[in-house]
């Protein structure tokens, strides 16, 4: 992601482009050529009883809940995406996944159910007359909920948090921290004092597709609910647009395994009922107007464990996840404009913080990035990914062109 706009202006991009609003760069799509573009918002008291919402690709659509209070969604090549938290909407659709007899090895997921749920959690989050609710697992003693940020984003400022067990007791809970770029947030339970257990941790590294999965937590209201599938692809890229901000889930595992509204901040479990992801948004295909219908169509996307939990615990012990800063602002250089100019494709350099690690580089305003860790740059999404994979100290290798001479310099992340 560019960095706030500051320092010296870049001259002219060589061909006029609007520049991106201060502090954001031009938004470019992840895997799938459409960019995101909002879904019409529906916002509905939510009931007495959880519920919870999710998301949706055009031409397919990925689903996203925002704080319970209305969805967003994210059009990426025909599919609508959402997050998973519910609005108190009354809709709902069935949804499931068969799979033909001996076709795919499947977990049993009773075992799975009954060492698991008593870790998961039902989450509400309320502010005046509005309300949604989403799902939860434990991730530390003391009542720590990892969950995802647009689950409680409704409540952050002035709204309250309580969280339901599977044996049906409830908690107040406090938002301990919240790291909206990634779309994860931390809750510690003012109740900790029954001694729920703590979700056994996996690793999404390990994972491999066609592996086995349940999902756990709380659709449309229907706590304690249990789905299960399989890993149908790893690494995905998906940007869901929040309120505010968009969130990235970055290295995402894709699942069959049927999630709906309400399962967002949930867990993704292997068959040994260990964490591997954390349940945030699903892509369902929308109709002829265009409106997703919002419920399971196999697309659901999960953030890895070994991407979330180094996040929880930061937020855990500081309150906010201290992503890495480059100092830059860039907007995007497609190849059929640099053709048109006689230059490389690449991210075209609008400014740099003064002080900031570009300036240390030795990057200015006008360069052209083609490439990241050897790897073409052609989004300023690149940038995003880069800075919320890394901690400050870590390095990025950047190609750039220069008055049609191409050099290469390392970029220390600083925190921000």
């Amino acid at each position: 992601m560019s960095d706030p706009p500051s320092g010296q202006p870049a001259p002219d991009p060589p061909t006029p482009a609007p520049d991106p609003a201060p502090g954001a760069p031009t938004p470019t799509p992840g895997p799938a050529p459409d960019a995101p573009t909002p879904a019409p918002e529906a916002a509905a008291p939510a009931p007495a009883a959880p519920t919870s919402a999710g998301g949706v690709l055009r031409n397919r659509t990925l689903l996203a809940g925002i704080g319970g209070a209305a969805l967003v969604g994210a059009v990426i090549g025909g599919l609508i995406v959402w997050a998973l938290s519910d609005d108190g909407a009354t809709t709902s659709s069935a949804a499931g996944n068969p799979q033909a007899a001996g076709q795919v090895a499947m977990c049993a997921a009773a075992p799975v159910a009954n060492q698991v749920l008593p870790s998961v959690v039902t989450i509400s989050a309320r502010r005046g007359g509005q309300a949604g609710s989403g799902s939860g697992q434990i991730i530390r003693d003391g009542g720590y909920i990892l969950t995802n940020d647009h689950v409680i984003s409704l409540a952050a400022n002035g709204g309250s948090v309580s969280v339901l067990y599977s044996d049906g007791h409830s908690s107040d809970a406090e938002i301990i921290g919240r790291d909206p770029s990634t779309d994860l947030a931390m809750l510690k339970a003012a109740d900790a004092s029954k001694g729920y257990p703590v979700i056994a941790l996996g690793s999404s590294a390990a994972l491999e597709v066609g592996d086995p999965v349940v999902a756990l937590g709380a659709p449309l209201g229907l706590y304690s609910t249990v789905t299960s599938g399989i890993v149908s692809a790893l690494d995905r890229y998906v940007p869901v647009p929040g309120d505010d901000v968009t969130h990235h889930l970055i290295g995402a595992i894709q699942t069959d395994a049927a999630i709906n509204p309400g399962n967002s901040g949930g867990a993704l479990v292997d068959c040994s009922g260990r964490l591997v992801g954390v349940n945030s948004a699903i892509a369902t295909v929308p109709n002829s107007a265009g409106v997703s219908g919002g419920g399971s169509v196999g697309l659901g996307f999960s953030i890895p464990v070994d991407l979330a939990m180094p996040i929880a615990d930061k937020l855990i012990e500081t309150g906010q996840a201290g992503h890495p800063t480059t100092g830059l602002q860039v907007q995007e250089l497609p190849p059929e404009m640099a053709r048109a100019s006689g230059t490389e494709p690449g991210l075209f350099v609008l400014a740099v913080e003064p002080g900031s690690p570009a300036v240390k580089a030795g990057l200015k305003p006008g360069d052209i990035i083609t490439m990241i860790d050897g790897k073409p740059a052609r989004s300023s999404e690149d940038i995003v990914v880069a800075t919320l994979t890394r901690s400050a100290g870590d390095t990025l290798e950047i190609t750039y062109l220069r008055s049609g001479v191409t050099a290469t310099t390392t970029l220390t992340l600083a925190a921000s």
